[in-house]
């Protein structure tokens, strides 16, 4: 990876797909992780050491992360020490990358705020928000990204952990979030399943047909499915990309049922593909001034053909 000089690197202190934080096993000495080779815990002088080696165009500070469930008294903990750390990562930090201070608290509103108040007087180059996808509800989500960003300066690139569905996109970038980690590409493809969306710079000009597809909505296609099996056309008609240039629902629904490893490569390939290009009409309805409707548009499409699909469950 350190020789793809063409792209950046940035090393975040969670994996969403295979090294999960686990909070009850954290403590003031440093932050514990699931991994396919057990529970690990990470100290900040480990941690940093680690990024020494990898040498990322952007790191991010050490996180003790928790899920919305716990108690008030661990989630001020869990505040207390993502700033202490911060400020012994910054104090380790070796030569070269650019810093991002890490930004937890939870779903309590308050402790979201101190937690960027505090981040936002050190020196650092951006900021890295923690702690979403852990339990915490669509509607409790907007509140707590304004606490973070409303704190935060506006020249100075915010990264998002936990966000990943295009709803959740939208919400984020309204609140005022720059950047996204997230697994929702892996997610997807790994269970089959293909983007279909379509793009344009007003949001979902039209509702896809109802399909009993198990899983398919709007947004995504099941290419399991057996109504996949003789379909000659491509994912999309539309895309440019190299899967839906070159082959078909059929072909691809053919690799998923015999278990072939060409089939998460191609979906992949699309879906990378088809979000990139979501996140490129994101981006020029911002500097249309016209996000708000391109999110509202988007929105309320979907909420149409989910009432649409209902009634013929």
């Amino acid at each position: 990876m350190l020789g793809l000089h063409e792209y950046g690197l940035v090393a975040v202190p969670r994996d969403s797909i295979q090294c999960l934080p686990v909070s009850e096993g954290t403590n003031k000495v440093g932050a514990s992780f699931e991994t396919p080779c057990g529970r690990c815990l990470v100290k900040p002088k480990e941690y940093m050491e680690m990024i020494a080696s990898m040498r990322p165009d952007i790191w991010v500070t050490l996180a003790d992360e928790v899920p919305t469930w716990v108690s008030e008294k661990r989630n001020t903990s869990s505040v207390d020490r993502t700033i202490r750390w911060l400020d012994e990562c910054i104090a380790l930090r070796p030569s070269g990358g650019d810093i991002f201070g890490s930004i937890v608290g939870g779903a309590n509103v308050q402790q979201r705020q101190l937690c960027a108040e505090e981040v936002a007087k050190r020196n650092v180059s951006g900021y890295w928000i923690g702690g979403f996808g852990l339990g915490e509800s669509m509607d409790e989500r907007p509140a707590l990204l304004k606490a973070v960003c409303d704190n935060l300066p506006e020249e100075k690139p915010r990264l998002v952990c936990g966000l990943g569905l295009p709803e959740e996109v939208l919400q984020g970038v309204a609140a005022g979030i720059d950047l996204f980690d997230t697994t929702y590409i892996y997610h997807i493809t790994i269970g089959g399943f293909a983007l279909t969306f379509p793009l344009d710079k007003i949001g979902v000009s039209e509702l896809i047909p109802y399909s009993s597809d198990i899983g398919s909505d709007q947004t995504k296609i099941n290419l399991r499915a057996t109504v996949y099996r003789k379909d000659t056309t491509s994912i999309v008609q539309s895309c440019s990309c190299y899967t839906c240039k070159n082959h078909t629902k059929a072909y691809i629904n053919h690799l998923l049922n015999v278990h072939e490893m060409l089939a998460q490569i191609l979906l992949e390939i699309h879906n990378t593909h088809h979000f990139l290009g979501f996140f490129r009409l994101i981006r020029e309805a911002i500097k249309e001034g016209k996000f708000e409707q391109f999110r509202e548009k988007f929105i309320h499409d979907r909420r149409e053909h989910l009432a649409a699909s209902s009634v013929h469950v």
